[in-house]
């Protein structure tokens, strides 16, 4: 089975969050299950210098009054369609914001132009327009498309003359829409019909992921949590109206991670190696990580924050809790930036406890890596997590995670019950509803449980037993595509 992919960021090329994750390694892991993905992307600055030996399969002339040569790559195992087009991505700052955090000026017709390459490659351009070399004749039995940046693909594909190919379109997170004004509709070169209900218009403006949702055969999202949660007013964003008429077609799929990647017995990112059997090397890890945050050398728990400092991530609740987090003998690193009352808010909080907590706010994803291999526990207090990845990164690595019941966070860690303790079942600790007293109370439980030490090292070794690799969750993609196709031949 031949699928198209298209997302707006793919790891290891460039990275902002979990969709980069899932775009870069769920290929992968869809191979074991024959299925063979071609993934296609934006070539922005950090993409085009890496890239080795591209070949250009297809030139537009005018892809939305731009230029754009789309490149065949392979990069460590993925088969890559990259969209150069230097007028929409040859520009400073990252894939979505300039250097000083402000939405670039052109997103609708970037992301647009990037939907519209994808929708016309599921037309046939390649089997078309390929001379020669693999990639002559190659046409997707299935398009896969990613959150709103990727959302237009179905609808461009229903608008046009496109053969009749199963689409899915994934939502990572509902909160980011892509809403835009009507006035850009005129240059989407979509038909009149096109802005209506049943298309693109949304709240009278233009809407990417409402669009996707409204023509996409099927909807997918990252957890079986979510995918409940987002059919209410709470978590919908607007859009539950949508997804409860579509409920039929909706599914929960959770994500899994590289286990490759991740894998503290073979991590070169770590200071010392280890398994569930040699936990006792961690203690390297840990000692590494307080060297890094300057924090104090003691046998008191180092609990770790890897995430963007916002509101949804329920950071504001975190930081009022610092104070008692310290005051049990705590340490607390943290990495991240986001919101700029809430850096303040940790770095004020450092500011008051020298050596007990410190904020670096900076990408830095080999410390990341060893902030899961060194800290006892990593917190992940979400007010609304679609499925989260850092839980499982913690899983795998025994770093106890610490998390709200919400999305992904409650489908994959299992709270240290009486009951889940007896059973051996036990992965981590988690609360809700979720309000800062529920979380200083986890935290409380946290700390206690470190100090018994037999029982924190079951919780350590349960969740390293978990499968949070990609495995099982490919399988499920693999059979809701397999699904499709039998709907189109029906």
């Amino acid at each position: 089975m031949q699928v198209l992919s298209v997302a707006s960021e793919v790891y290891p090329l460039v990275k902002t969050g979990g969709l980069a994750d899932v775009a870069g390694a769920l290929p992968l892991a869809l191979k074991s299950h024959g299925v063979s993905v071609k993934t296609l992307m934006p070539g922005y600055p950090a993409v085009m210098r890496v890239i080795e030996d591209p070949k250009v399969i297809y030139s537009f002339e005018s892809l939305l009054g731009a230029k754009a040569d789309l490149l065949s790559v392979h990069h460590q195992g993925l088969d890559l369609l990259v969209l150069d087009s230097p007028t929409f991505f040859d520009r400073p700052g990252g894939p979505y914001a300039d250097a000083t955090g402000k939405d670039h000026f052109d997103n609708w017709r970037r992301f647009a132009a990037l939907s519209k390459a994808g929708a016309m490659i599921a037309q046939g351009i390649l089997a078309r327009g390929a001379s020669e070399g693999q990639d002559e004749g190659w046409r997707p039995d299935v398009v896969h498309v990613h959150d709103w940046q990727a959302a237009m693909v179905p609808a461009y594909m229903r608008y046009s003359r496109a053969p009749e190919i199963p689409t899915l379109i994934t939502i990572h997170n509902i909160a980011f829409q892509g809403q835009y004004g009507a006035d850009i509709f005129p240059y989407l070169e979509m038909p009149p019909h096109a802005y209506g209900i049943e298309g693109v218009e949304y709240f009278g403006g233009v809407g990417y992921l409402k669009a996707g949702l409204q023509t996409s055969w099927a909807i997918s999202t990252v957890s079986p949590s979510y995918a409940e949660e987002i059919l209410t007013p709470e978590f919908g964003m607007g859009l539950e109206g949508l997804l409860n008429l579509r409920q039929g077609d909706l599914h929960g799929i959770v994500n899994g991670i590289d286990a490759d990647v991740w894998d503290p017995a073979k991590d070169h990112s770590v200071k010392a190696h280890y398994t569930a059997a040699t936990l006792k090397s961690r203690a390297d890890n840990k000692k590494a990580v307080a060297e890094r945050f300057g924090l104090d050398q003691d046998d008191g728990p180092l609990f770790c924050v890897i995430s963007r400092l916002t509101w949804q991530k329920g950071m504001d609740m975190l930081a009022a809790c610092t104070d008692e987090l310290v005051a049990q003998g705590a340490r607390l690193a943290v990495l991240g930036s986001g919101d700029k009352a809430l850096e303040n808010a940790f770095h004020t909080a450092a500011a008051r406890h020298p050596g007990r907590v410190k904020v670096l706010s900076v990408y830095d994803e080999p410390l990341s890596h060893l902030m899961q291999a060194g800290s006892d526990a990593i917190v992940i207090p979400s007010r609304f997590e679609p499925c989260g990845l850092t839980q499982l990164y913690g899983l795998r690595y025994g770093c106890v995670p610490v998390v709200a019941r919400t999305g992904g966070l409650n489908d994959t860690v299992i709270d240290a019950s009486h009951a889940a303790l007896a059973a051996k079942a036990a992965t981590g600790i988690a609360f809700g509803p979720i309000t800062t007293d529920n979380l200083r109370r986890a935290l409380r439980r946290a700390v206690k449980l470190y100090h018994e030490p037999k029982i924190w090292t079951a919780l350590q070794k349960q969740g390293m037993k978990s499968d949070v690799s990609w495995e099982k969750s490919a399988g499920l993609y693999a059979d809701l595509y397999k699904t499709l196709l039998a709907k189109k031949g029906s």
